[in-house]
């Protein structure tokens, strides 16, 4: 204990102290000696990047929680199942740097149902690099990381529907290997048809204006 303190630069009393609070794990005992390993430091320092952050030790206390009773990192990508979505790894205090401030049990929670990231050791997976960039930038811009959770979830539901029925386009007029080949066709549709989408709802009723901004209506 007192080597694992010295190595994280706190006291052993502060040790003793995250441990009855449950923010470390308990060490490996071999009769009376108690065994501290790396899992322990890095979550020493995730803990202390965390306080420097602004975070309290009851807030990290329930991250904490709700991270370690999160489904597994294999479970949520699957065990090499092909994807075109980059996973991303990173630390909690990486998480909480995207999201500042807004990296709160309830959204880490949801963020977990979703599939979005997922345990693996000390770690963070984020299962899409394009979705934590996009979501990290909706933060940015003013909106709630709940907003834009509970917005994802409802997406979620729609592109099942329209994955199913592509998949189910690509099965009926085109082999299996042909179905992967038009696979980006079917994402730049959907692509399309959502930018135009867009325009319709951003415009708002009455707004006739033409694609090229002139404000003509043909």
């Amino acid at each position: 204990m007192e080597e694992l303190a010295a190595q994280a630069g706190i006291t052993v009393r502060t040790l003793r102290f995250y441990r009855e609070r449950g923010l470390i794990p308990p060490p490996r005992r071999e009769g009376r000696i108690a065994w501290y390993d790396d899992h322990h430091l890095a979550r020493l320092r995730t803990i202390a990047a965390l306080l420097e952050r602004g975070h309290t030790l009851n807030g990290i206390a329930d991250l904490s929680t709700a991270f370690e009773s999160g489904r597994d990192v294999h479970e949520v990508l699957g065990l090499g199942l092909p994807t075109e979505e980059e996973p991303v790894r990173l630390t909690p205090q990486e998480l909480a740097d995207h999201f500042a401030g807004e990296v709160t049990p309830e959204n880490l929670t949801a963020a977990m149902d979703l599939g979005y990231i997922a345990s693996d050791g000390d770690d963070i997976v984020h299962i899409s690099r394009r979705l934590l960039d996009v979501s990290a930038a909706l933060v940015k811009e003013g909106v709630p990381l709940a907003a834009v959770l509970e917005t994802g979830r409802r997406v979620r539901e729609h592109a099942d529907e329209l994955a199913l029925l592509f998949a189910e386009l690509l099965r009926t007029h085109a082999d299996e290997k042909d179905a992967e080949r038009l696979r980006p066709l079917a994402k730049s549709v959907v692509d399309a048809e959502l930018s135009l989408a867009l325009d319709r709802q951003l415009r708002g009723p009455g707004d006739a204006r033409s694609p090229d901004g002139d404000g003509q209506s043909s």
